[in-house]
């Protein structure tokens, strides 16, 4: 008896196999420049939004400094109002203070 070939899938050849392996690499590699255009975008993304926190945060110091430095200057005229309308006081103000910043420095 002869035995007929059955008709059903074809076996897959070494030429099949290497097309799909090189399918493969081809999809592998857009994957993998699609994951670094992404990797990309979200790194400037992160960039961006940090340069504008630190800009605020800048921002936010310059007033404070504004702030501080408007105080002290108002703090500093009050002293000298101080010192030209009670110019005793003040004296004895200061005379005071040097001895306990005197008094504090001897401690050991």
């Amino acid at each position: 008896m002869a035995r007929q070939k059955q008709s059903g899938p074809e076996e897959p050849s070494t030429e099949d196999l290497a097309k799909q392996v090189d399918a493969l690499r081809a999809d592998l590699s857009n994957i993998a420049e699609t994951l670094k255009a992404l990797g990309l975008s979200q790194g400037e993304a992160v960039a961006e939004d940090l340069r504008a926190r630190a800009e605020e945060l800048r921002r936010k110091g310059e007033a404070q400094y504004e702030h501080l430095h408007a105080r002290a200057e108002g703090l500093a005229e009050d002293a000298d109002r101080l010192v030209r309308e009670k110019p005793a006081m003040a004296m004895g103000i200061a005379a005071g203070l040097g001895f306990l910043v005197g008094l504090l420095m001897s401690r050991k």
